[in-house]
């Protein structure tokens, strides 16, 4: 978090109970912050309309690099749930005081540690330092049913008499992650190829959950220069191992990634990593099963599965 808004955050939990009016006090509905759109995407399907469920990133904004207005953080402040990604994907979390519930959902998923040549991020990158494990766990359909369950047991703890509505919304969520599941395995079960090149590792937890690996020119970090020696290695394997496409994402820069594309002669796609959306997706209302759909037809296009 910037200095500015520390001072406003100091300034702002001075005031706090003029301006935090609980959901009973107001008869509204209760409301339900999440930091990321898989989180997002859980808590909506659960909570269905007994909440207003908001998410902290604004459409568009990527995930490792936002930090709250003054503006975020009394909305942030004011909810009645917070729930976050953890493991490091969100500097502006340390040294912020909730008000009331927060919870850490990477305490209740398995994650993934980090190799050796995976622990340091571009050094000219302040602003984004991960811990010893790979934060994009939402990736394994597999953690977010752990996370389904785990966010739907917290409802219930809340609001109790809602309780028959998170068990049926939950059933049914983690019913489609199953589906999904199945989809990913069936559909990568037999392929050509095993390696897809994107410009950041977003997808490990996918790849080792389906047998696949990852290329990637930056790294962890979507705001890392990459060196001339890294893209001259990735066009000769892009050469080498005859890959046709090669991916990038929405929230980084496509610079460095089409260049290797031109020079190998080889297709360019986008890969959605989850961590957010598109303004332009949120206005299709496409969901966390969608994407991972889309994504799910690149990926066996680009290794050739049978």
């Amino acid at each position: 978090m910037n200095f500015k808004n520390k001072i406003f955050a100091v300034l702002l939990f001075s005031f706090i109970p003029l301006i935090s009016l609980n959901a009973k006090e107001l008869n509204q509905k209760p409301t339900i912050a999440a930091s990321t759109f898989s989180l997002y995407d859980i808590a909506k399907n659960i909570a269905s309309d007994t909440a207003e469920t908001f998410m902290i990133l604004p459409f568009g904004v990527d995930a490792h690099s936002y930090e709250p207005t003054p503006k975020d953080m009394i909305k942030i402040l004011k909810s009645d749930l917070v729930l976050y990604n953890g493991a490091g994907l969100e500097p502006w979390i340390d040294g912020f005081e909730f008000k009331k519930r927060a919870i850490n959902i990477s305490l209740h998923v398995k994650l993934r540690e980090l190799g050796k040549d995976e622990h340091q991020c571009d050094s000219k990158n302040a602003n984004h330092r991960h811990g010893a494990v790979d934060p994009h766990y939402w990736q394994d359909p597999q953690n977010m049913i752990m996370a389904a369950e785990y966010i739907a047991k917290e409802l219930i703890a809340m609001f109790p008499k809602n309780r028959d509505l998170y068990l049926k919304n939950r059933d049914n969520y983690i019913n489609m992650l199953k589906n999904l599941d199945k989809s990913y395995k069936e559909k990568l079960l037999t392929c050509k190829l095993d390696t897809i090149i994107v410009n950041h590792n977003a997808f490990s937890y996918l790849s080792q959950r389906y047998g696949f690996h990852v290329e990637s020119l930056s790294g962890l970090s979507p705001e890392a220069e990459p060196s001339a020696n890294s893209m001259i290695k990735l066009i000769e394997h892009v050469r080498e191992h005859k890959i046709g496409t090669v991916f990038f994402e929405s929230f980084a820069s496509d610079k460095a990634i089409k260049s290797i594309a031109k020079e190998a002669k080889v297709g360019v796609d986008v890969l959605q990593p989850l961590g957010n959306i598109t303004a332009d997706e949120a206005k299709q209302k496409l969901s966390y099963e969608d994407i991972m759909r889309k994504n799910l037809e690149k990926i066996s296009k680009a290794l050739k599965c049978q």
